[in-house]
């Protein structure tokens, strides 16, 4: 048996499993409905693919090796977040207070609406571009993809599994949370409680943009 195999398994679900950015946005779409959470969540496993096929090819090296590129990136990716976190808080502000007539994201019974038109592609785009522009991955990939490759073997299809496996935890995870924010969708999905969370994804997200955006950079 791959102790190392193993061990990496654990560390990437932890890693995988972390509240993030990219899981807020999960949660989020997920209470619009089951559709727009699975989207989110093959979104987020697509940013994923992106960040370990960068590794991969050594080119998360470049990124960090050069500071401007690399506060760009941070800053694009922070001002996505900070742009979801701000959009969130403003739909809750033009919305009618719960319990009130016309309530869009649901009602009094917590029975969702349809997927709107276009969902599913807004919904995988949101995750997708979460993740992909979440500047902390580089580092953190580049860093722990070699330290589980055995001396002796050729890195190339080693870290091609690793990567893998990384992105194949994440196809578990994410659509594990948005099964089970639907099977709780009849409470969460009460207007209040909808709006608590929501509002609460939005001061998340708001926090999690401005401080990518404002912060030092990050190596």
């Amino acid at each position: 048996m791959d102790a190392q195999l193993i061990a990496f398994t654990g560390v990437a679900a932890g890693m995988v499993a972390l509240p993030g950015a990219d899981f807020t946005v999960v949660v989020r779409n997920a209470l619009a409905s089951r559709t727009a959470g699975l989207a989110s969540a093959l979104g987020v496993a697509g940013g994923l693919l992106v960040h370990t096929g960068l590794a991969v090819a050594g080119l998360a090296a470049v990124l960090v090796t050069m500071p401007v590129l690399f506060r760009g990136v941070q800053l694009l990716g922070g001002a996505y977040v900070l742009y979801l976190g701000i959009s969130a808080l403003y739909a809750i502000c033009r919305r009618p207070s719960a319990g009130g007539a016309g309530t869009p994201s649901a009602t009094e019974e917590g029975v969702p609406e349809r997927p709107a038109p276009g969902e599913f592609g807004r919904a995988l785009r949101q995750g997708f571009l979460t993740n992909a522009l979440n500047p902390k991955a580089p580092v953190l990939f580049l860093s722990l993809l070699p330290q589980f490759v055995p001396h002796g073997q050729p890195p190339l299809p080693r870290t091609l599994l690793l990567a893998a496996l990384v992105v194949a935890l994440a196809l578990i995870w994410f659509p594990a949370v948005v099964l089970l924010v639907d099977r709780l969708g009849r409470w969460l999905r009460r207007p209040r409680t909808a709006r608590a969370i929501e509002g609460g994804s939005g001061v998340a997200l708001t926090g999690l943009g401005l401080a990518l955006v404002t912060g030092p950079l990050l190596r």
